[in-house]
């Protein structure tokens, strides 16, 4: 199997020189420093707008803003950007699908997600919380009499699995197999491990929905291997990038997420003395931390000409959607690079407009349950002495480890 690095980006003839800039978030890069300490403000510092060679997981360059206003302008502008095929998943196979919602540009954007929005709104998600917490506390019990865990592979990793699983009807089991390809989807700088994975994840769902076709039950694979829009079935590709969204996107972020919020709690005993004291709070809480350590890049094609703070972007040109920088942005959010957990703020982390995350409410439910199960479970816990913590940094900035002590 081949690991060879990709050939050097070449610089398109419109990018002004004193534009291109070394953009530290590539698949290939990790730190052992904290990268919420100096990398991203050093970032988030930079010039409103720079072009990043390599900053796609494929290899190829793309545009970075740093401003929310800039992103969340391309979010809505579907006449001079498209969504569709940012992510390559399929094209690396020769495939046809598309992650739905996330890769579908208006009008067909507008019913596929009309389809899915009821499947996971608040409503249903709320009702969802015995399960949710059940999962939560049965991987907290496994390490809670220890005195330390490796918190993301014994639950941040495990957990949203558990639940996704749960949501689809699919055998808890699974859950080795689905971490390993889950790793290899989004973590792995080799495009042909990224292919491998992304062939196995899909043979795999597709067995699943045939399944559901043939024996329906009460889970989101039956929803969708059922599925119809004004009455007619949606297609094969439509239902395979349905569950392929749900797989990627209800995997890897949430992991993330909880990883983040209890790394700053672990180095924060401040923050976590009063989330323990003010459960309350925890909704609250979870806002800012969602802001303070937005972690997800995705990405958008220009197809017209257009001109964007002082950058001259044409078809073809990537942008990186990248909503870390967005959330530390100074000219929205009064010093960016400070937690406070009182903030509340209207963030940008689940992206913005039509293609807002779907399953930010699922996602919400999980941080949620998670922290109100291990702040009563566990006490007062840190990171373990002279432990090094490696994070990936691109397209998905988390830590690969996140070892935890406390008193037993």
């Amino acid at each position: 199997m081949s690991t060879q690095a990709p050939p050097a980006p070449v610089i398109p003839d419109h990018v002004p020189p004193e534009m291109v800039m070394h953009y530290p978030c590539t698949v290939a890069d990790k730190t052992t420093e904290n990268p919420f300490d100096r990398i991203i403000p050093e970032l988030a510092a930079r010039p409103i707008a720079f072009y990043a060679p390599g900053a796609v997981p494929t290899g190829d360059s793309a545009w970075v803003f740093r401003r929310a206003e800039d992103l969340r302008r391309i979010f809505r502008d579907s006449e001079n950007f498209t969504a569709r095929g940012w992510s390559s998943f399929s094209g690396l196979i020769g495939d046809s699908w598309y992650q739905v919602p996330v890769e579908y540009d208006p009008p067909e954007h507008g019913p596929l997600r009309a389809l899915l929005n009821p499947w996971l709104s608040p409503q249903r998600m709320n009702a969802l919380g015995d399960r949710v917490r059940d999962h939560a506390k049965f991987y907290i019990d496994q390490f809670k009499d220890r005195g330390s865990c490796e918190f993301m592979s014994e639950f941040a990793f495990k957990f949203p699995i558990a639940v996704f699983l749960e949501l689809m009807g699919l055998p808890q089991d699974d859950v080795e197999q689905l971490l390993k390809w889950e790793q290899g989807l989004l973590h792995e700088a080799d495009v042909t491990q990224i292919a491998n994975a992304t062939r196995c994840v899909r043979d795999y769902l597709v067995e699943k929905l045939a399944e559901r076709t043939r024996e329906p039950r009460e889970d989101f694979l039956s929803l969708i291997a059922h599925a119809k829009i004004d009455g007619k079935p949606i297609t094969q590709d439509e239902k395979i990038g349905i569950a392929f969204n749900f797989y990627t996107g209800g995997l890897d972020t949430v992991s993330t997420n909880i990883g983040l919020h209890f790394r700053h709690l672990a180095e924060n005993p401040e923050h976590q003395k009063f989330l323990r004291e003010n459960p309350d709070q925890i909704p609250l809480a979870t806002e800012e931390l969602l802001r303070a350590y937005a972690a997800v890049t995705t990405y958008r094609i220009c197809t017209k000409e257009i001109e964007i703070a002082g950058a001259r972007v044409m078809p073809g040109d990537r942008v990186a959607m990248n909503t870390t920088l967005a959330c530390r942005d100074a000219s929205k959010y009064d010093q960016p690079h400070e937690v406070r957990l009182d903030r509340g703020p209207q963030h940008e982390t689940f992206a913005f407009g039509p293609h807002r995350c779907v399953g930010m409410h699922l996602a919400r439910r999980e941080l949620h349950c998670a922290l109100e199960e291990f702040l009563k479970a566990i006490p007062q816990f840190s990171i373990a002495p002279g432990a090094e913590i490696v994070s990936t940094l691109g397209p998905i900035i988390q830590p690969e480890t996140l070892p935890l002590v406390w008193d037993k």
